[in-house]
């Protein structure tokens, strides 16, 4: 009869025999990795690093020339060069090419563009089929001036500008295609190592994708701007006595805030500013319905500021239920200077003279789509000649990030502010205003607000 057999045990056979002897103690530590693996290591990680620091700086650009900026510099830090030439060129795209330059000046990018296309590594990364070789890995020329085959072009170019050898990676990625290329010049023969090349490659793809998406942005952004501004008027109205100058930005999500300035019967003038709550495409389209309806009622009742603002508070309450929206409007005799106005939860207007700048006491009101009934009276002033009245939006007080009060304080403090001399140019008043208030300018991408200032100057 045989032994019976013994169960088993993961990782263990019980058949084979184990052994008495206990293995002898160790009486060395193993050696610690060689040099050569440590300094690989260290390496690797150093290069990671880099890499993600560099695509770090780019995600954090907002622009789209801020990230090509970011771009050509990080590329001439990965590959070790010192000068470089982006070209930005989406295909089927009506968007104009945008060619960039780094250490290079327009006069050294004009002599560039005069060297025939297919002549450069930058136009065959270009022109190239995607799925090439050359459109993957990069097109590298160690040595430009010893090759016998350079365009002659090309080689008095080279000479003139004082480079020696250049390397020409495409900006491309599945997702997003071809975008363009950039080339890098070094100023002694040479070319990027392996490595580099392996880096550099890694943040163009990545750099390819942050483009695309920054380039549908600008493109949604502008034509955003574009609708925002047909839907204001083409032209201010010339009318005898009053000159008119109006500046308008739309927020990049697109906004609600808007003007008018349309000539009534009898010589008189209508002025109105206003803004629609939210942002983006819905508050504009409704932008441009009030806009339209105030005119209408301008026209019939314009004499009336109360009435027109009536209407439209009748007609918002009705048909939009939802939407809230400011409005001002100023019916304007300037052969008289005389000047009847209504407000409906809108700012103050702004009058500027050589002897005065204050704002016009207006009776409060809430805005339209909030009122139970109208009680807020209208209010007559008379400018004097030559004084000027600022209507504006409450964009630009917001904009400026500081409490109401104190944007009210330096709103007064920037219209008093204007040069005498400038006093009698309604677009010189604006335009100092907006520096006043704005020192970053209108186009500040950080910031959601609109931006109206409309100016008359009563002559």
């Amino acid at each position: 009869m045989s032994a019976p057999h013994l169960p088993k045990v993961a990782g263990i056979d019980p058949e084979v025999p184990v052994s008495t002897q206990t293995a002898a103690p160790l009486r060395e530590i193993p050696a610690a990795p060689g040099a050569f693996i440590q300094d690989r290591l260290a390496g690797w990680v150093s290069d990671l690093t880099t890499l993600h620091e560099l695509t770090e700086r780019l995600a954090a650009t907002a622009t789209l020339d801020a990230a090509l900026n970011e771009l050509l510099h990080a590329g001439a830090a990965l590959v070790g060069a010192r000068r470089g030439l982006l070209v930005l060129e989406r295909a089927g795209s009506t968007t104009p090419s945008t060619t960039l330059g780094l250490g290079l000046g327009p006069a050294d990018l004009g002599h560039l563009e005069t060297v025939e296309r297919s002549a450069t590594a930058l136009g065959r990364v270009l022109d190239g089929p995607p799925d090439a070789a050359d459109a993957r890995d990069g097109i590298a020329t160690p040595d430009l001036l010893g090759d016998q085959d350079l365009d002659p072009r090309h080689r008095e170019v080279a000479t003139r500008l004082g480079y020696a050898a250049s390397y020409a990676l495409p900006l491309a990625s599945e997702a997003a295609g071809r975008l363009g290329g950039a080339v890098w010049f070094y100023d002694e023969p040479g070319e990027p190592s392996e490595k580099q090349r392996h880096l550099v490659g890694l943040y163009a793809r990545y750099a390819t994708e942050h483009l695309a998406r920054l380039t549908e942005l600008e493109r949604a952004r502008a034509d955003i701007a574009t609708v925002a501004e047909e839907l204001l008027p083409s032209r201010l109205p010339r009318i005898p006595g009053v000159r008119l100058a109006a500046r308008h930005r739309t927020g990049p999500q697109g906004g609600g805030d808007w003007y008018d300035a349309l000539p009534l019967p009898d010589h008189a003038l209508g002025l109105a500013v206003g803004s629609v709550g939210g942002s983006g495409p819905s508050a504009m389209a409704a932008m441009g319905r009030l806009r339209a309806s105030l005119r209408a009622y301008a026209v019939m009742e314009g004499e009336d500021p109360v009435a027109v603002l009536s209407d439209l508070e009748l007609l918002l309450r009705l048909t939009e239920p939802a939407r809230t929206a400011t409005a001002l409007f100023a019916y304007c005799e300037p052969a008289a200077r005389k000047v009847v106005l209504a407000g409906a939860g809108h700012t103050p207007p702004l009058v500027l003279g050589d002897r005065r700048c204050e704002y016009v006491e207006t009776t409060l009101s809430a805005p339209l789509g909030m009122l139970a009934c109208w009680e807020a009276p209208s209010v007559e002033f008379s400018p004097a000649p030559g004084e000027t009245v600022l209507l504006y939006t409450d964009g630009l007080l917001r904009r400026t990030g500081d409490a109401m009060d104190r944007a009210f304080a330096r709103l007064h403090s920037a219209a008093a502010s204007v040069p005498k001399a400038d006093r009698h140019d309604p677009a010189a008043v604006t335009d100092h205003v907006l520096r006043a208030m704005l020192p970053d300018g209108l186009d500040r991408s950080d910031s959601t607000e609109d931006v109206v200032v409309l100016a008359a100057h009563f002559d």
